[in-house]
């Protein structure tokens, strides 16, 4: 009650447990003859105990609506947390997430403050990691070296096809990362997740499938550029493979919280530009897959 005057909490004067708790409201409108442990609520207090977490610490506190939370071990009170130490602890969470979900370690200093060599550190072991892993990208792309010779005009389509497929990864793990970390969801709710991440894939997929179709028939159409004579057939590869692609992207962008929290990891690792890299891989060969089935006997 030091450290905040609006919860009142009530101890047995002999064994120190916790009894109840009130607040300062109902003690000075209550009867001045009345004992306190009748003004107050007839149910136990919420508590903690020493040993939980920041985070469902603020958890509890926001679902509660508390200004005040006392930590008890095995029954008697050791103290209180109040609302303002919750908002610090949600800033530094939050601001951890921030740093993994963007592809490096967290930070343990304000920006400015961080040293060059430190900021190296936190940096480097992310960036190089993704680098080896966007060497597969090149891989893919060298699998498919004869079908880029025979139809050159494909590879104008590969950074729009990439940059789709890693767009709609990031938004769907954007969004499980968070319904995760505010428990909307579980780790049971992942097949509830993919069912609604199917749909959703292929209805985006679908609308810019749409949109690149377009795209390619109005600069054949206005003389932007000359795809060819089966520049028909190259927006139907285009409209068909943004479809896979993006449908896959949400899929795995939304299962890959769930993968790394059931091994013991952090969803929030599941970074942006992870996500990005694993979709580039396999985007290229839906793209050409796609290509092979739709172009054979034409351009392939």
């Amino acid at each position: 009650t030091r450290e905040t005057i609006y919860a009142i909490y009530i101890v047995d004067p002999e064994t120190q447990l916790l009894l109840r708790s009130t607040g300062l409201r109902r003690l000075i409108t209550g009867n001045p003859e009345d004992s306190i442990l009748s003004v107050a609520p007839d149910r136990m207090p919420v508590t903690v105990t020493p040993l939980t977490n920041r985070e469902n610490l603020a958890q509890t506190i926001s679902k509660y609506d508390l200004l005040a939370l006392p930590v008890v071990d095995h029954g008697r009170i050791l103290g209180i947390v109040t609302v303002d130490d919750i908002i610090d602890t949600m800033i530094e969470e939050t601001t951890e997430d921030v740093h993994r979900f963007g592809g490096m370690e967290a930070l343990d200093e304000p920006y400015m403050k961080m040293g060059f060599l430190a900021m190296i550190q936190k940096r480097a072991g992310w960036l190089c990691a993704l680098f080896l892993s966007e060497m597969l990208t090149a891989n893919a792309m060298q699998s498919y070296e004869g079908e880029l010779e025979k139809a050159i005009v494909l590879t104008l389509f590969i950074p729009l096809i990439m940059s789709s497929g890693g767009n709609s990864g990031s938004q769907a793990t954007s969004l499980v990362i968070r319904a995760l970390a505010l428990r909307e969801i579980g780790l049971r709710d992942w097949w509830r997740v993919a069912l609604r991440e199917l749909p959703t894939g292929v209805v985006l997929g679908s609308i810019l499938g749409v949109v690149g179709i377009c795209r390619i028939a109005l600069w054949q159409y206005f003389g932007f550029y000359d795809y060819g004579p089966h520049w028909m057939l190259i927006a139907a590869t285009v409209g068909a493979a943004l479809i896979g692609i993006v449908t896959f992207g949400s899929l795995s962008g939304s299962m890959l919280p769930f993968a790394l929290k059931r091994i013991g990891f952090d969803p929030a690792s599941a970074s942006a530009p992870f996500v990005a890299t694993l979709v580039d891989v396999t985007g290229l060969v839906i793209y050409f897959s796609v290509a092979l089935v739709i172009l054979r006997g034409t351009l392939l």
